[in-house]
């Protein structure tokens, strides 16, 4: 018999973990070829993962919740056939026992002459933090006190702080310069400060308590984490789509008859956008420190919400390669199956610039917050019909238009006012010179 080891595979650039969320197979069961074993979920999209032979399962190594690297061994498959190399069932426990080790080779560097006294770390933080046994050791070793670990940003799952973590604040500790005794007793006295907390939040008998999604809470990082790295500047502009309008109403009925697929508003705009991205790159970058990175593909997130009300943004590649039709069928497919939880990892992936359509919830118009490491995000505001001033060689008059805002979202640090003003311009300017008569 041979002995199969089913690794967390890849699933995409910038995933290096993913958490066990359920296993659908347990030990002793039959697993079919292809046949899913464990649900896994990521900051990104909730998956599944199959088997790559046919077999039993013999051995698994995470259990439910806990977090696994990209190319961990997960569980064991008994197969037919010779056994082809030794499998490595090594526990998380064994792998945590091995990172005390290396704590601990660590450690012989630090000065053996100071005598470090303590008082022992808790589990859990007055705030509700945990902390790792691991994190507690080298804390009570290191001298390091509640209110420091408290003051640490995790990295971890949930915030928590990790090894790395703890380690890079010894060390920035140790190099901090010290000018005088003085200013060394403020920098502890304002270290020791706890982090701001939100106010308490009483609750009596009749209220219902809600235990936040894991995608909730990780979008709720995301987006504090985004709103303090990113100096968010908007820019607003209104766009007459009458033509549009009238176009749509009269093509949408062919269009489906040929295409077999329902024309909406959004691939109209998302062709547009990407049309206008062709002529400002410079929207179309990311930051990495102080180094600007300009993408040569054109990959437009569509943000979509999805049935527990929270929110993913599968990515439109090389967009600006797609006519109207391939527009069209590439927006209701990642609608569709974002509403079903079918997403690949890959497709929620390498965006470049987002768009988030407001306006399907009625919106007239918002401030979306930047879809990180991009620079800029699109928010269009719902159609409306309003009066305006239509200028024409005869005059001035009052009439009914279809008129809707947009609302340009961009990181001031690398965007100034001038780019991200004349981009939305642009894009109003395409789309107000829509061609009637045009065909699809």
């Amino acid at each position: 018999m041979a002995r199969f080891e089913l690794k967390l595979p890849k699933m995409g650039e910038s995933v290096a973990e993913a958490t066990i969320t359920s296993w659908l197979k347990e030990v002793g069961d039959t697993v079919e070829l292809d046949e899913a074993v464990v649900e896994i979920a990521t900051d990104k999209v909730d998956s599944e993962v199959p088997s790559e032979v046919e077999g039993t399962l013999i051995e698994i190594l995470f259990q439910k919740d806990d977090v696994v690297a990209v190319g961990d061994v997960i569980a064991v498959i008994e197969t037919e056939g010779e056994d082809n190399g030794q499998v490595n069932t090594e526990s998380p426990k064994e792998v945590a026992e091995e990172k005390i080790a290396e704590i601990a080779a660590v450690e012989q560097t630090i000065d053996k002459a100071v005598e470090i006294k303590t008082t022992p770390i808790s589990k859990n933080s007055e705030s509700g933090k945990f902390y790792s046994p691991l994190v507690r050791n080298i804390a009570q070793k290191e001298n390091v006190s509640m209110e420091d670990l408290e003051n640490i940003s995790g990295s971890g799952k949930d915030g928590r702080v990790t090894k790395e973590d703890i380690l890079s604040f010894i060390e920035n500790r140790n190099n901090a310069p010290k000018t005088s005794e003085k200013a060394s007793v403020q920098a502890t006295i304002k270290a020791a400060k706890p982090v701001a907390k939100a106010a308490p939040v009483s609750v009596n008998g009749e209220d219902e308590v809600i235990e936040m999604s894991r995608m909730g809470k990780l979008i709720a990082k995301h987006m504090v984490d985004s709103v303090q790295t990113s100096a968010h500047v908007q820019s607003f502009i209104e766009i007459d789509v009458t033509n549009i309008v009238k176009w749509r109403s009269k093509v949408k009925d062919a269009f489906f008859k040929r295409e077999g697929e329902k024309l909406t508003f959004t691939p109209i705009l998302m062709q547009a956008v990407a049309s206008t991205i062709k002529k400002y790159p410079l929207i179309n970058i990311a930051l990495n420190g102080d180094t600007i990175i300009k993408k040569k593909n054109i990959n437009l997130g569509m943000a979509a919400a999805l049935p527990d009300g929270n929110l993913i943004v599968p990515v439109i590649k090389n967009a600006d390669q797609l006519n109207l039709v391939g527009m069209t069928k590439s927006v209701n497919d990642l609608a569709v199956r974002a509403r079903n939880n079918q997403l690949k990892p890959d497709e929620i992936q390498g965006g470049t610039y987002t768009v988030t359509n407001v306006g399907s919830f009625g919106s007239v118009m918002g401030t979306p917050i930047i879809n990180q490491p991009q620079v800029a995000i699109l928010a269009l505001g719902a159609i409306r019909k309003v009066p305006a001033v239509i200028e024409t060689p005869e005059g001035d008059f009052i009439g009914i238009r279809q008129k809707m805002f947009v609302s340009h979202s961009y990181d001031h640090r690398v965007v100034n006012g001038a780019l991200g003003g004349m981009f939305i311009k642009t894009l109003k300017e395409i789309l107000e010179a829509w061609d009637v008569n045009q065909d699809f």
